[in-house]
């Protein structure tokens, strides 16, 4: 413990912070971090699921500590590990810092099961992920400034480096932040980025603006507590407003005064909704990290920042908040492939090659590299993705190279082959078992109670060199993943739908079976998603699938901006399906959205009132409002009372036929 005190003084002098990683059985890991917190003064935040101590935070809720800061911190992986949120609460720790991990044992954590791995690897119940922890423990033992101390062993303690004596930023801006904010200062109107990863000083140059600019100053974030460092640098030259609260102003004609809008962390903000905030303010300056723990940084830039005109962007490099060749940022950076900076392809003749497993411990092999492609190429990238690759079961890779160098990437994943039982529950809306995102989504969505039990190769990410685009070479990589079907019935794909993506789809042979009504609040885009059969059972489904689409299309439009591409069938009559539909809907848990074309048609043939469904497809009423006419409190209500009209419905066109669907939709729930 005194050497450790001698550490932390030196820490503090050379502005630096470390990682300590407590490597034993549960209580003696636990017992050690209490006495690291009695001995050493600071905040030492508890981020875990367990509550240990007065400062707290679920791993899950770390985002809301974005853009606050601490001294010290415990980050408990004894049960599992989310590297998103031990990378997030890296970037929030001060200089002279400990980031005190508590671990398994040393030997047996490689399998241990992690509970974690329910979040990403699809399986009903925690996994062990050898190749990530075999990763991070190499990268611990290399990393020469990280502290290990293993139960039953002394400490290893660091390698002394010699670092002049850090002097934290006096109050002023440094250099970098000094350019930008003349930059800003004199900027037109228009919209303003500044990005950088954590500690760069983007939320202080934020504040510096707010309080130099002379002009009223409205901020936002998307919390309060998230712009503790922005408010402290603008002094009482600001505004804070929430964006929900600041839309609904801006919606009644009431938008608070303000000459700047400044959205700090801006990613965490769905973008439609950033775009109605910034069209209200003549300048915006927009501050975001974009680092792989941010998962949606890098679709803030693909998405948002692309499409904003007389947009200006700047960068920040240089830390602020610690010193340069900070060892904990140069470990977590190594062990999640922070760094995306690519490898030029060479030019030449590519070969097509499926990667083996394996455990990823060479950062220059090719398996590294398509990691960097893929995250690169990627608006929603994060440790969460870096894991499921490495240790989920059913990941496949195939790549494009040039000696060893990465051109294209494909990456695979297995789905479906769900039991008919489970398959059936799934589309009746009963249960949403893990993973098979697609699979269940045919089922959950499409008209095929059996669909989810088909297997499928769903398309996770294509990516493409930016040097080598524009070759043919993602299309290529797409045709060769017929090879890899090794029995599977169907390739597919989820995007957020764009004409440009659909048509990319649309020439690799694909064939569109769903839009969703919905806009994403991380794209703004509808959910499509498309079929490329590889099997005569994959191309039934993929058939009926586009068929049900395209009898549906002119009830959906409505709903959805963008022009669905297919050939409309307006049909009004009731087939086998629709009623089958139906039966879901009223004796089950299938959703308003999977039955609006089908719901359509019943009030076609129906001549009964039905106020609850009619108001809602036919009037376009709002919810709220259809509930004060009918007399009823909440939307969950007005379900109910919409699935009873479509009972009603059914039983007055055909008694019969309805109670045989209502029988067997007892059965499927009985499965449960």
């Amino acid at each position: 413990m005194n050497e450790l005190d001698a550490l932390t003084r030196q820490q503090q002098r050379q502005g630096i912070r470390r990682l300590l990683v407590l490597s034993g059985e549960s209580d003696w890991s636990l017992e050690q971090a209490r006495c690291l917190k009695q001995r050493l003064s600071g905040d030492w935040l508890w981020v875990g699921e367990t509550e240990e101590q007065t400062a707290h935070c679920a791993p899950g809720a770390i985002r809301r500590l974005l853009g606050r800061e601490f001294l010290h911190a415990i980050f408990d992986a004894r049960t599992g590990l989310d590297a998103e949120a031990l990378a997030a609460l890296a970037g929030t720790l001060r200089a002279g810092s400990w980031l005190v991990v508590l671990a398994p044992s040393w030997t047996s954590w490689p399998n241990q099961p992690d509970a974690d791995s329910l979040r990403w690897s699809g399986q009903p119940d925690p996994i062990p992920t050898p190749h990530f922890i075999h990763r991070l423990q190499q990268a611990l033992s290399q990393e020469p400034e990280c502290v290990i101390w293993r139960q039953g062993q002394a400490p290893r303690l660091p390698v002394q480096v010699e670092r002049p004596d850090w002097q934290p930023a006096a109050g002023g801006p440094l250099a970098e932040q000094q350019a930008i904010l003349q930059a800003l200062l004199a900027m037109p109107a228009g919209v303003a980025v500044v990005t950088g990863p954590r500690g760069r000083g983007k939320s202080t140059l934020a504040g510096m603006l707010a309080r130099q600019c002379g002009r009223p100053v409205v901020i936002c974030a998307p919390t309060r507590a998230a712009t503790d460092v922005l408010m402290h640098h603008a002094g009482e030259h600001e505004s804070f407003m929430a964006p929900d609260a600041l839309l609904q102003a801006i919606q009644r004609g009431e938008p608070p005064v303000g000459e700047w809008l400044i959205v700090d962390e801006a990613a965490a903000i769905p973008a439609p909704l950033l775009r109605q905030l910034i069209a209200a303010f003549p300048r915006t300056l927009l501050t975001t990290t974009v680092q792989g723990y941010e998962g949606t940084g890098r679709g803030f830039l693909l998405k948002l920042c692309a499409s904003l005109p007389r947009l200006q962007s700047f960068t920040l490099d240089a830390p602020v908040r610690w010193a340069s060749g900070d060892p904990l940022e140069r470990l977590l950076d190594r062990v999640m492939l922070f760094d995306d900076r690519l490898a030029a392809p060479c030019a030449g003749d590519l070969q097509y090659q499926t990667l083996p497993d394996g455990a990823w411990l060479n950062d220059d092999g090719r398996e590294a590299q398509t990691w960097r492609l893929l995250a690169g190429a990627h608006y929603r990238t994060s440790p969460l993705d870096l894991r499921r690759l490495l240790d989920a079961p059913g990941q496949r890779l195939k790549v494009a190279c040039v000696n060893e160098r990465v051109a294209g990437a494909l990456w695979l994943v297995e789905e479906g082959g769900l039991t008919p039982e489970l398959s059936e529950a799934v589309w009746a809306g009963l249960r949403r078992p893990r993973g098979n995102l697609v699979a269940q989504s045919l089922a959950a969505h499409g008209g095929s109670p059996d669909a989810a039990t088909l297997k499928g190769l769903r398309i996770s990410r294509v990516a493409v060199h930016p040097e080598r685009q524009r070759q043919g070479i993602g299309s290529r990589l797409l045709a060769s993943a017929g090879d890899m079907s090794d029995g599977h019935d169907y390739l597919s794909v989820s995007f957020g739908y764009t004409d440009e993506l659909w048509r990319f789809w649309q020439r690799a042979g694909f064939m569109l079976v769903r839009i969703g009504s919905h806009r994403e609040a991380s794209s703004g885009c509808h959910a499509a998603m498309a079929l490329r059969p590889l099997s005569a059972r994959g191309e039934a489904l993929a058939l009926r699938e586009q068929l049900r689409l395209r009898r549906d299309t002119c009830w959906l439009q409505p709903w959805i901006r963008e022009p669905i591409p297919v050939a409309q069938l307006p049909e009004t009559t009731l087939n086998d399906e629709d009623w089958r539909d139906l039966g879901g809907f009223a004796f089950g848990h299938r959703s308003s959205e999977a039955c609006i074309g089908t719901l359509q048609r019943l009030l076609l043939n129906s001549e009964l009132a039905l106020p609850g469904l009619r108001g809602w497809l036919t009037q376009g009423l709002a919810g709220a409002e259809l509930c004060a006419q009918l007399g009823i409190n909440g939307r969950r209500a007005l379900l109910v009372r919409q699935r009873q009209e479509c009972a009603t419905a059914l039983k007055a066109l055909d008694a019969q036929r309805t109670d045989v669907l209502e029988a067997w939709l007892a059965k499927v729930k009985n499965f449960q």
